[in-house]
């Protein structure tokens, strides 16, 4: 099959061994797939991965142990732990020491013909959901996860840091909480894409926001922690979804003087998501930048990277 690969001498679109599901397993025919932060930081050397890069997607199951899951349209959760060990038996299958992460860690992901995960990763698409907007599901779970995590108020004050491909969908999904949210990037342009409700304010202005009950990472800069820690509030919340390959060196001093609640928070739950899918509440295909074949793969992954782009979508 064709796949985007990510080899010692960087990403290629070339031939790859097709997946062989083990038992328990589906094989999957991924419809689309899209570019995410982390797949241009796994390029630049984050996790040392190689292998198929791609980890959100939208696919059609060809071939599963249970012949009802053939021919259904579904997204997949990226974590495939282990089943077995103390972490999963505690009901923390995510950080699982043994876990495989699609297109991460481990495991082939979804920018090829075809791709496997464990059928209890799946999740069956709602019908009036599209391929476009079902393909959001697995970073907007990770919006989702802020508040698995955290108790929001809807007194709360609450500022997202960076308004591109992740931050985007945090913004909608905590401004439904009520909180009153206000969005910081340096692009007027991203800003002007949020929904009514939210607040827009340019990082040139953001160090106004100081005084924050919440403050969410999701610039993908090397120094946003540092500005993101500066608008905190002391005994407020620091929530960090960014991952990139060469951090800064985080500002723990201010964390430890002002008692900041500092959480790590990655991957969510898919069946909340979909129900905003479904319901309408939020609609992620105006993020869509462009769309292109799998064999423009390599300028897929450069458009993504440039400041003006939002999503960019693969069709395998």
């Amino acid at each position: 099959m064709r796949a985007l690969v990510l080899t010692t001498t960087g990403p290629q679109v070339q031939d790859h061994p097709e997946p062989q599901p083990v038992p328990g397993e589906a094989l999957l025919r991924p419809l689309l797939a899209g570019v995410c932060a982390t797949d241009l930081e796994l390029c630049r050397g984050y996790m040392g991965f190689s292998g198929v890069l791609g980890h959100e997607l939208v696919a059609e199951v060809l071939q599963a142990d249970d012949p009802a899951w053939v021919g259904r349209r579904v997204v997949g959760e990226i974590n495939c732990p282990c089943g077995a060990c103390a972490s999963c038996r505690a009901g923390r299958p995510t950080h699982c020491p043994q876990r495989t992460v699609l297109g991460i860690d481990g495991r082939d992901g979804a920018f090829a013909e075809r791709v496997s995960l464990p059928l209890g990763n799946l999740h069956p698409v709602p019908e009036g959901v599209s391929d476009e907007a079902a393909v959001f599901v697995e970073p907007l779970a990770a919006a989702c996860q802020v508040l698995e995590q955290l108790h929001l108020r809807p007194t709360d004050r609450v500022v997202v840091m960076g308004a591109g491909r992740l931050g985007q969908l945090v913004a909608r999904v905590l401004a439904l909480t009520g909180a009153r949210v206000q969005a910081v990037d340096l692009q007027a342009d991203r800003l002007a894409m949020l929904p009514a409700g939210i607040e827009r304010v340019l990082a040139a202005d953001a160090p106004a926001l100081a005084g924050a009950d919440v403050v969410v990472e999701c610039s993908g800069h090397r120094d946003g922690l540092a500005l993101s820690s500066s608008l905190v509030r002391p005994r407020g919340a620091l929530v960090l979804k960014t991952t990139v390959a060469d951090p800064a060196a985080p500002p723990v001093v201010p964390w430890v003087i002002d008692e900041i609640t500092v959480l790590g928070s990655r991957c969510g739950p898919f069946a909340p998501a979909l129900r905003l899918l479904e319901a309408g509440l939020v609609d992620p295909r105006p993020l869509i930048s462009a769309t292109l074949p799998l064999a423009q793969g390599l300028q897929a992954l450069v458009l993504a990277a440039q400041p003006d782009t939002l999503k960019v979508l693969l069709r395998p």
